[in-house]
């Protein structure tokens, strides 16, 4: 494989660019399929619960279907606990950041939120206030993601749901997440012909 001429950023040439970027064009149509793969993922963990954390989110996934959802709010239902590994104190702003670029704000929202708003069901009996998400009350998303808490999260931990396959939503995460739609960063808002990989963006990170 080719590789770049550069040991620092600040030496890159357009050449140097063009096979980063063709690389990482590459590596994003990838995306639908390593999403599913952290799905998949999710059914090492169980702890305590009755339903390991991909049956969870099998069932959240297979009632935004049956509910009627679109495709993105069916594809963040299904993806909105990856994070719980890598990121447990922040999951949910976790999986928005992987979102964002795909989705409606709306949807991103839902999911940013969602631990704060699921804590409703819970956050009293740590002698917490359950009530914390109303600092929201007055944001025009507040009710969408109360929804998505109650129908779509707090009630998929029953090991008697008979929940789609994972496999059942593999076309719907690859149509979602195969054209990024909403820019992600200043750098996408000023170069809309930008590849979408947003190449050197990842290589920031």
């Amino acid at each position: 494989m080719a590789t770049v001429s550069y040991t620092r950023m600040a030496d890159m040439t357009e050449a140097d660019l063009r096979l980063v970027n063709a690389d990482a064009d590459e590596d994003a149509r990838e995306l639908p399929g390593r999403l599913m793969d952290a799905v998949a993922e999710l059914e090492r963990f169980q702890g305590p619960l009755k339903v390991s954390r991909l049956e969870h989110s099998l069932q959240s996934a297979t009632r935004a279907h049956k509910a009627g959802k679109d495709k993105e709010y069916v594809a963040a239902a299904l993806l909105h606990d990856i994070g719980d590994a890598l990121a447990p104190h922040s999951h949910g702003e976790m999986v928005a950041g992987v979102l964002r670029p795909f989705v409606s704000e709306r949807v991103c929202w839902i999911i940013q939120k969602h631990a704060l708003f699921q804590a409703y069901y819970y956050a009293h009996l740590m002698g917490e206030d359950r009530n914390a998400r109303d600092k929201y009350l007055d944001h025009p998303f507040y009710d969408d993601c109360v929804e998505f808490c109650e129908h779509f999260d707090q009630n998929c931990f029953d090991p008697a749901y008979d929940s789609l396959p994972l496999e059942f939503f593999r076309p719907t995460v690859e149509e979602v997440f195969s054209t990024p739609r909403h820019a992600a960063d200043d750098l996408a808002l000023s170069r809309p012909d930008r590849p979408r990989s947003e190449a050197l963006s990842r290589q920031r990170r």
